[in-house]
């Protein structure tokens, strides 16, 4: 039964276009209700209710609630919470613990660095960090960006000394550019972290992406993002689940591109001065953090994870 204060209806997509991302906060959902409710956590977001705040995950729950199919007897399909876990949570849960085990063994490695993190939403690793060797950069729209610093000053919240935020339109603005009038190091190795991003881009604008970052990444800077494949859901045939979410981020009002092979990713790294080290294939993700699970996360049959280490001097770039 959906409390009427927090109904939501079709009109509230305009709304929601012209101010923060909604796939931000319903990533944030899906992080929060796993940290709160599963004994068997992929990942612990455990700050992700906090920032979203109860309002806004009881309005957010009834918006996965509306989405989910009525059978022929006036009842929902299925839970939403099992809706939630099929068809959103798989992808933000399995992406942040791939990228924040990398991030650690980065700073582990290297000491003093920089982590940039591309699209942050609610991101909340700036906040659970403990090592201030990390010099932290978060990216972002300047409407989710605003509505995010909104939440940490209601929260009371104090942004640590090593945490700046950046305004940043990725289809109109230059990442280098806005790293550098925030205080960027171009001689410190750098974590820059994409996640959630490039089911938004056409393959033209990550690779511009990949440039403007090596035009003032340190030798062994690291890139990890994450991203569709384009055979699972080529001619609109893919998989139940993948085509499902699709078309639920279509009615949000942020349409996913039609995705990438590895192959045209890997060229597109290369020609940016980068090699992939390790990607990971949706069987791999599903070996390594939904295996003998016994609910309803699966890895998402089309998503993959790469890392790749800048190897090409700056000047030769």
């Amino acid at each position: 039964m959906i409390v009427s204060r927090y109904e939501y209806n079709e009109r509230d997509v305009t709304v929601l276009e012209k101010k923060e991302s909604i796939t931000a906060k319903v990533c944030a959902l899906a992080r929060a209700y796993h940290s709160y409710y599963s004994k068997d956590k992929v990942f612990d977001d455990y700050l992700s209710y906090d920032l979203l705040g109860k309002d806004e995950y009881e309005y957010l729950k009834a918006l996965i609630i509306q989405k989910i199919p009525v059978q022929s007897d006036g009842k929902k399909a299925i839970a939403w919470n099992e809706f939630l876990d099929k068809y959103v949570s798989p992808i933000p849960l399995s992406r942040i613990a791939y990228t924040e085990n990398k991030i650690l063994e980065f700073a582990e490695k290297n000491g003093s660095c920089q982590l940039v993190i591309c699209g942050a939403g609610l991101d909340s690793f700036a906040f659970r960090n403990k090592n201030p060797d990390i010099e932290i950069f978060e990216l972002d729209h300047p409407n989710t960006q605003q509505h995010k610093n909104q939440k940490i000053k209601k929260l009371n919240w104090e942004i640590p000394d090593n945490v700046h935020f950046a305004p940043i339109n990725f289809e109109k603005d230059s990442v280098d550019k806005i790293l550098l009038n925030a205080g960027f190091d171009t001689n410190k190795r750098t974590f820059f972290s994409i996640l959630g991003v490039s089911y938004y881009l056409t393959l033209d604008t990550l690779k511009k992406t990949f440039d403007q970052i090596s035009r003032i990444s340190a030798l062994k800077s690291l890139v990890v993002f994450d991203f569709p494949d384009k055979v699972s859901w080529e001619n609109d045939k893919g998989p139940e689940r993948v085509m499902k979410l699709k078309s639920l981020t279509a009615q949000l009002g942020e349409k996913m591109m039609e995705g990438f092979t590895v192959e045209e990713l890997t060229q597109a790294l290369s020609d940016s001065g980068y090699r992939v080290i390790e990607h990971q294939s949706p069987e791999q993700i599903q070996d390594r953090y939904f295996a003998n699970r016994h609910d309803n996360l699966q890895a998402f049959e089309n998503v993959h994870f790469i890392a790749a280490e800048f190897i090409k001097p700056r000047e030769n770039n």
